[in-house]
């Protein structure tokens, strides 16, 4: 029933053109709620709360995958790699160097350390994307600010999306979200960073126009 609702919901949000506001609600929600959320360790048991937020959480992020390959493949790719490069990094450098936990009490496996390395690895992709845009004969100059910034909060995105998945996973008393991908924590737990990167991306990328009018 609720597969249902949320795919219902998708198309009426995706006739009716309203992405835009979509995204706007969910990067409220990544940027400024969650955040309160994760550090007053909010437990909230009420269905009427968990039931939109689960919604809010998945649709937006469907909606922007469907956007920006719109757009063309490679921008879903370049969004995508962030979160796996910053997630790949922080996980190797947490294992070798990881001693300062991030956040003990939702996420014992996270580190400051690891929040470093994945720093060094976005930092290395942001320069390897400016470099792709000089071959392309593109100023470069201009682009170095948006594309840090844009980096940036693409990494600081990811690990809220993977934090507040962890911390609603303890909330419900599980270890994993699921069982479809045995070894992997459930589907939840490879898509957790892109639920709060992809719409916030796809905002500032597809709606740069609209957000500015915002702002």
């Amino acid at each position: 029933t609720y597969a249902v609702i949320a795919t219902i919901l998708a198309v009426i949000i995706w006739q009716f053109d309203g992405s835009a506001w979509l995204y706007a609600i969910s990067a409220l929600l990544w940027l400024v709620v969650v955040p309160v959320w994760l550090v007053a360790e909010w437990r909230v048991n009420a269905l009427w709360v968990r039931l939109p937020l689960g919604l809010l959480i998945l649709a937006p992020m469907w909606m922007a995958m469907m956007e920006l390959r719109q757009r063309g493949a490679w921008w879903v790719l370049a969004v995508m790699a962030v979160v796996w490069i910053a997630d790949s990094a922080a996980y190797f450098s947490g294992r070798a160097l990881g001693r300062h936990k991030l956040a003990p009490a939702i996420s014992p496996g996270k580190t400051w350390e690891g929040v470093a390395g994945a720093l060094m690895g976005v930092s290395l992709y942001g320069a390897a994307i400016l470099m792709l845009m000089q071959h392309q004969q593109l100023d470069v100059s201009a682009w170095i600010k948006p594309v840090a910034l844009l980096a940036v909060l693409m990494l600081y995105l990811s690990i809220l999306g993977d934090l507040f998945e962890s911390w609603i996973k303890r909330l419900a008393g599980v270890k994993d979200s699921g069982t479809v991908l045995p070894g992997h924590g459930g589907v939840l737990d490879r898509i957790d960073a892109l639920t709060s990167t992809m719409p916030v991306a796809a905002l500032i990328i597809l709606h740069s126009d609209l957000l500015l009018k915002w702002l």
